[in-house]
């Protein structure tokens, strides 16, 4: 072949800038054969750059300007921060290879090549790479705004773990304040309630002293009462007696007034008859005085001197007699009436003694009972009172319980958000080294490469949404 021909058909060095990318993947590891097994497209087109080796040579030197743009989102995708939206995604289906054209149409019959065809072919191939260059550009970019995403995510991870720190810190150490608070107003209750208790106890024991000298009093005031009972009876039965003595005493007494009245009228009669014999004696002394001799009315003065001396005398007596028994019944009259009288004060002192103590014993019989209903009425409040502060202890404790457990179940959301967090850590780690790899892959396959982006891409999209609509709501829920 001629010189003038061969420099006439080859193509310009900007138009091959894309073959250094089998270089690239070779150097990497990624065989030619590997690639084109995993793609038809890339079959073809290294058959066709082999061949286009065979036929023009191989090809010319290229400087490092051509690889700029590779370069520059290697440094580009090292160092950006995320800006784009969680709603962007890279649609990649329009970029269509140029390789599986250029490769269709540089495969040829035979080893023989038509230089009429390289104008033409040299054209569509430079039109080919610079549109291929343009996508390319355009497809790190977007990987760039991909990366630049998970950066920013990373940044909102790395917050989102710091908000749980510190809440982790925040949250038992206020919950603990809120259960030390409520035990410390708990032990203050009871201890309240132990101070009342012990007031209440000791006002017992006092009451139950107060109880016992109150039954004590009552006991002797009551066996005094029996006392003055018994002595009452006694009296009773003496002054029973008196009025029994007194009654035989008067009938006695009017016995012997009717004796006295008696012998008074027997005496009167007696006196009368005397009289009356007298007189008769006289009038027959007369009579015989004037008939009878001296001597018959000396006799007869002596017979009537001595009867007269014989009833004076019996008189006399009667009246000793009836005095000394009138004086002696007097006497025993005054001495049972004394008695009586006495019998009657001491009836009456006794009889007042035992109202007094009667009134007594009701006042202490209505103040015993008064105490006891009180003590009752102190029993039933204290207990009402324990009881509503031990159902008050138990809602806090029921409380308290109810506290830890919440703890308990907000600490294990904490775990389990962390070890989700971890998760997505791991996962979004994996996802980079993924992406550098496809990286260092991306110049020797591009349509699968593209597709591998977009899988990606949207995986990572929908983890991401996901992570931050879950973690954000369960911060929301924990923390609201």
């Amino acid at each position: 072949m001629p010189p003038r021909a061969r420099r006439a058909i080859k193509p310009p060095r900007s138009g091959l800038r894309l073959l250094p990318s089998a270089r690239t993947s070779s150097a990497s590891g990624d065989c030619p054969s590997s690639a084109a097994m995993s793609h038809p497209s890339g079959l073809r087109s290294g058959v066709s750059s082999t061949y286009y080796r065979r036929a023009f040579g191989p090809p010319p030197s290229l400087s490092p300007g051509a690889f700029s743009y590779s370069s520059s989102s290697r440094f580009s995708s090292s160092r950006l921060l995320g800006s784009a939206s969680p709603g962007s995604s890279v649609r990649l289906g329009s970029f269509r290879s140029p390789r599986a054209g250029a490769g269709a149409l540089l495969r040829l019959p035979s080893e023989r090549l038509d230089f009429s065809m390289a104008e033409a072919l040299n054209q569509e191939f430079l039109a080919t790479r610079s549109n291929e260059k343009q996508e390319l550009q355009e497809l790190n970019d977007r990987f760039a705004n991909f990366i630049e995403k998970v950066r920013f995510l990373e940044q909102q991870n790395a917050a989102l773990r710091g908000e749980l720190s510190q809440a982790r810190g925040q949250e038992p150490a206020r919950t603990d304040q809120l259960c030390q608070q409520e035990l410390r107003e708990l032990r203050r209750e009871l201890e309240l309630l132990g101070r009342e208790r012990d007031r209440v106890q000791v006002e017992r024991d006092g009451l139950a002293e107060d109880l016992a000298a109150l039954k004590q009093r009552l006991e002797e005031e009551t066996r005094k009462r029996e006392d003055a009972e018994h002595s009452l009876v006694l009296f009773r039965k003496d002054v029973d007696d008196a009025t029994l003595s007194r009654l035989e005493l008067e009938r006695k007494i009017e016995s012997l007034m009717d004796e006295i009245e008696f012998l008074k009228k027997l005496h009167e009669e007696e006196l009368r008859d005397l009289q009356m014999s007298v007189e008769s004696q006289q009038v027959q002394q007369v009579e015989v005085e004037a008939t009878v001799k001296p001597e018959l009315t000396a006799a007869l003065r002596d017979i009537r001197a001595q009867y007269e001396s014989i009833a004076a005398k019996n008189l006399q007596e009667a009246e000793e007699w009836y005095k000394s028994k009138y004086a002696d019944l007097s006497d025993a009259a005054n001495r049972n009436h004394e008695a009586l009288r006495q019998a009657k004060q001491e009836m009456n002192e006794s009889r007042r003694q035992i109202q007094s103590l009667t009134c007594e014993v009701d006042g202490l019989r209505g103040t015993n009972e008064a105490l006891l209903r009180q003590l009752r009425e102190l029993e039933e409040q204290f207990a009402l009172e324990a009881g509503g502060y031990q159902a008050g202890t138990a809602r806090l404790e029921e409380e308290l319980r109810q506290l830890k457990e919440e703890m308990a179940r907000h600490l294990r959301e904490y775990q389990e958000l962390l070890n989700v967090k971890m998760a997505l850590d791991i996962e979004i780690a994996t996802y980079r080294k993924l992406l550098e790899g496809e990286e260092s892959r991306f110049y020797c396959k591009p349509q699968e490469t593209r597709r591998h982006l977009q899988n990606l891409a949207a995986k990572i999209n929908t983890q991401v949404h996901c992570y931050k609509f879950y973690f954000s709501h369960k911060c929301k829920t924990q923390f609201c």
